[in-house]
């Protein structure tokens, strides 16, 4: 069940998650892009061809409404994807490549 939202093309999942109605694409996916690439909302949509120029601007204005809130989600998921990181075993191709010289 989704609910709707006071911004346009913006759901929340039953999870509190906030959607592009009608795109399954999630409001963090676009901020990450934004964040990592330094794009516009134009070069959002270029990137992004399936969007509507309204939809991301609308999950734009959704992050900066609720950037705190994102922000720190964000974190969680960069702390829980080092987590895994830390705890993944050494895989062989790693181990070929640290013996070769190519890997620290």
């Amino acid at each position: 069940m989704l609910d709707q939202t006071t911004y346009a093309h913006i759901v929340l999942d039953e999870s509190g998650i906030p959607y592009l109605a009608g795109a399954n694409t999630k409001v963090i996916e676009l901020v990450l892009d934004k964040v990592a690439y330094g794009w516009s909302a134009e070069e959002l949509h270029l990137q992004h061809p399936h969007l509507t120029l309204g939809q991301i601007h609308s999950a734009l204005a959704y992050y900066w409404d609720h950037q705190d809130e994102i922000d720190a989600d964000i974190q969680q998921r960069l702390e829980f994807v080092e987590l895994i990181r830390k705890n993944a075993p050494v895989t062989p191709l790693v181990v070929k490549l640290k013996a070769q010289g190519l890997l620290p």
